[in-house]
């Protein structure tokens, strides 16, 4: 027998047995994950903890996080995002407008509740019930959001165009202060954000029940508009200011759609649309139940987006897929980062866009 079929150091038999000891029931969540997921796609969830763990959450590192899918109405928001980012573990979000409304429900002292997805949906609807598979809530819980975001938008500060980092950061502030008069533990993602002076983005602001009272209040004489543009470059400089002050650039994507795409098109912003020197992002994490054979950009592979530039071909053997649905991926991300890895200093990015901006435009000036 040869000696890499008995395991020697070289060729494609260099990697570990698979010897795992017996799961007794007394194992930490972190502990498990890496004795017992060897793999298939527990195989590559450890993978993508111990990325985290090991390069994604060094202090020089700039971790951007996307999100997409009715992640907050689940309460995911409440157990893992908000510990994520109180922790110092995300120093910028690209997420759908949906999931910062839902969050919003929280924060405002509304419920959802559990539920079954094999109910009668016209009953449903006759009882005043909206159902996300297996969540209801009452349909005055819309309304009673509605009404919130109106009345606060309806405020001085908003009566002006702006991107979606300030308009969520006010929003938050709002959100954060309802929280208090009702004597809530943090409950809202968006109110953890404004806090740890994380801006939030939304790629298409447009595209849920916030961007439609927006609407509605534009109808009313609102002088609020959401600029994306301005979106558009400022999270490229986001990018620029971590790779140019000496550090990396982490995406850590959960699910995929327009989330993911804004997040990585920075590197393209940068690199085909500005002309800057810039190689795209050291890191890649993705949790995902999409294809990649469908074409669609929420199955796209981390080697796929190297031709776009979108990331460092250098950084191909730092990027990890987990085809996972998110729900159950997530909270076992967050655990392991908790476990393995200690709190780091809050960056406090939002309040450093004006600066990083404006390096942007000295390049881009430079450059032309």
């Amino acid at each position: 027998m040869s000696r890499q079929s008995q395991g020697g150091s070289g060729g494609h038999l260099s990697g570990a047995p698979i010897a795992p000891v017996a799961i007794r029931g007394g194992e930490s969540v972190a502990d498990l994950i890496d004795s017992a997921f060897l793999a298939y796609n527990a195989g590559r969830l450890r993978e993508a903890c111990q990325l985290l763990v090991q390069r994604i959450l060094r202090p020089e590192v700039t971790v951007g996080l996307s999100l997409s899918g009715a992640l907050t109405p689940a309460g995911l928001g409440m157990s893992a995002l908000i510990p994520l980012v109180e922790a110092g573990f995300v120093d910028w979000i690209v997420s759908t407008g949906a999931i910062l409304y839902h969050d919003a429900h929280f924060g405002l002292g509304l419920e959802m509740r559990r539920g079954r997805p094999n109910v009668s949906d016209v009953e449903l609807r006759a009882e005043g019930v909206v159902r996300i598979y297996d969540i209801f809530f009452d349909y005055d819980v819309l309304l009673s959001t509605d009404k919130f975001f109106r009345q606060i938008i309806d405020g001085p500060e908003f009566q002006r165009s702006m991107g979606t980092a300030e308009f969520h950061h006010l929003c938050g502030r709002y959100v954060a202060e309802r929280e208090r008069a009702l004597g809530l533990d943090r409950k809202s993602l968006l109110a953890a954000c404004y806090e740890a002076g994380v801006p939030v983005y939304s790629s298409s602001p447009g595209d849920s029940s916030i961007g439609m009272n927006v609407a509605e209040r534009a109808l009313s004489g609102s002088a609020l508009r959401i600029d994306s543009a301005i979106d558009v470059n400022e999270t490229a400089a986001l990018v620029l200011g971590a790779k140019r002050g000496g550090g990396k650039s982490a995406v850590v994507i959960m699910g995929g759609g327009s989330p993911k795409n804004f997040m990585l098109q920075t590197e393209p912003q940068l690199q085909e649309v500005l002309g800057l020197e810039e190689a795209g992002h050291d890191y890649f994490l993705q949790i995902t139940d999409a294809r990649p054979d469908t074409g669609g950009l929420s199955g796209a592979t981390p080697s796929e987006a190297v031709s776009w530039g979108k990331v460092d071909p250098d950084a191909l053997p730092d990027t990890v897929v987990c085809y996972l649905d998110v729900s159950i991926g997530l909270p076992l991300l967050t655990a392991y980062a908790l476990a393995r890895s200690e709190p780091r200093r809050q960056t406090r990015l939002y309040d450093r866009r004006g600066e990083l901006l404006s390096r942007l435009e000295s390049e881009y000036r430079e450059a032309r």
